[in-house]
């Protein structure tokens, strides 16, 4: 990918890539900046955005796990959900406490992530743990 190529990423495009990398982190134990190299097809340049959506997540994935924890049903814990449900969640909160993008655009985005990655009811679970946080 060129460096005219990524400048043209829109925030959903990078939300999307994040996911994956963090998806492959999770399940598959898999370096994230080895996947963030990949996924940006070797592009060194990567957007700081980007960078924020995965790195970042994952240098902050078990103070993000223990925050979502709270807010999961007494008899659930993190690893109850889905890779998915849990690399979305995780991504969220890096935007949120990090990132510093409003609640609502996150949750919108986390919403059409999961409707487009997920089961038919996990956008409503995600929404309803992004919005008690």
């Amino acid at each position: 990918m060129s460096e005219r190529q990524s400048k043209q990423l829109t925030r959903h495009d990078m939300r999307e890539i994040a996911l994956r990398c963090v998806y492959q982190h999770l399940l598959l134990g898999k370096d994230i900046r080895k996947c963030l190299y990949e996924a940006m097809k070797g592009n060194n340049e990567v957007d700081g955005y980007l960078y924020s959506l995965t790195i970042g997540t994952v240098e902050h994935e078990q103070e993000y796990i223990d925050i979502i924890s709270k807010y999961l049903r007494k008899d659930w814990d993190f690893d109850r959900l889905s890779v998915l449900e849990q690399s979305i969640l995780l991504i969220s909160l890096q935007e949120i406490l990090q990132n510093d993008i409003p609640k609502p655009i996150v949750i919108n985005e986390a919403i059409k992530l999961a409707k487009k990655f997920c089961d038919d009811d996990s956008y409503k679970l995600i929404n309803g743990i992004l919005d008690q946080i």
